[in-house]
């Protein structure tokens, strides 16, 4: 896959970003080489590799999936213009 000049401009308003001539026509270039690793990538044979989250075996840490407030609501309304029972108080928007 290569990427043109219109790709990259085209990529560029997607993101929202201002792009002048010569540096699209840089960009071109960068994201060609890049896209050359990372093609290099799919030659790699993996089969009968496991996925791995570390280079070193480790198991994974995990804490109690447990719902609870934090006990600390007061704390978290503290700042708030109106609260009523550690909940946020709202104007009435709908009538």
């Amino acid at each position: 896959m290569s990427v043109d000049v219109a790709t990259v401009k085209r990529v560029a308003r997607l993101a929202r970003l201002a792009v002048s001539e010569d540096e699209a026509v840089r960009m071109t270039g960068e994201l060609n080489g890049i896209l050359g690793f990372v093609e290099q990538l799919s030659e790699v044979d993996v089969d009968g590799v496991e996925p791995m989250t570390s280079v070193t075996p480790m198991a994974m840490k995990k804490r109690a999936d447990v719902v609870n407030d934090g006990n600390i609501a007061d704390k978290i309304v503290a700042n708030a213009p109106m609260t009523a029972e550690n909940y946020f108080q709202v104007p009435k928007v709908v009538e």
